[in-house]
């Protein structure tokens, strides 16, 4: 017991102030891939009810896409072929250059994408839930659509598509341990080296399961007190 606190303290002694980091940067990737993947969700959401012919196409071939192929494949595909296209076209261009894309921004994009995919779903299912009334109700209140969208359809929008864009999250949250492979010192890549290095693996790969563990604890009792928060009108009536 006294040897795996050791290992598990802050300072040269122990492996503390690496998982710190581990922790703090899968947080950070998720939370900086959260609002890009929830912005190009409802977009794709809007363009599969656009009526547009072009649009829906390129909304469902995007989202069955990125629904289909494997997330550690998609992060691949992006942090390897993103390298190699820049380096191609500064060939084109002639110009003699090495490009290493940062291994946290492609998980950034890599997640955002995935995540985006299946976000717009649960738009697309929040839409599908609110009446046609409520656009129609803006509209004979004097409200352009670009404001009964802001002002009557998106705080329903967000109370319908929370409970699933909720799960979304926690998903986000364990797929960022996908980064480690790419070299990003997140809590999996962290806890791998402590075990290599100490020779200790269940105990620092226990220690990581129980990081994700409280982490998914914390965003569920978040997730459930901005639920409520969502619904104060309907406990009010």
């Amino acid at each position: 017991m006294t040897e795996a606190l050791t290992l598990l303290s802050f300072g040269d002694a122990g492996w503390g102030d690496e998982i710190a980091q581990g922790v703090v940067v899968t947080v950070t990737l998720a939370i900086a891939t959260l609002p890009f993947g929830l912005i190009l969700g409802f977009l794709i959401a809007l363009a599969k009810m656009s009526g547009e012919r072009s649009l829906e196409t390129a909304a469902s071939i995007f989202t069955t896409l990125f629904r289909g192929l494997p997330e550690l494949l998609t992060l691949f595909l992006v942090y390897f072929g993103v390298q190699i296209g820049v380096q191609e076209l500064a060939k084109l261009l002639g110009l003699d250059i090495t490009i290493e894309i940062n291994s946290f921004v492609a998980g950034m994009i890599a997640l955002s994408m995935v995540f985006s995919s299946y976000a717009s779903e649960a738009f697309l299912s929040a839409f599908r839930g609110i009446s046609s009334g409520q656009y129609e109700g803006g509209y004979a209140l004097g409200l352009n659509r670009n404001q009964t969208m802001r002002l009557i359809i998106l705080p329903q929008l967000i109370r319908l598509a929370l409970p699933a864009l909720g799960n979304l999250w926690l998903i986000l949250l364990k797929e960022t341990s996908l980064v480690s492979v790419v070299g990003l010192a997140d809590i999996i890549r962290q806890t791998g080296v402590a075990a290599r290095v100490t020779k200790e693996p269940f105990l620092f790969f226990s220690i990581a399961c129980g990081i994700y563990l409280v982490l998914a604890i914390i965003s569920s009792a978040g997730l459930v007190r901005i639920e409520r928060w969502s619904k104060r009108g309907e406990t009010a009536r």
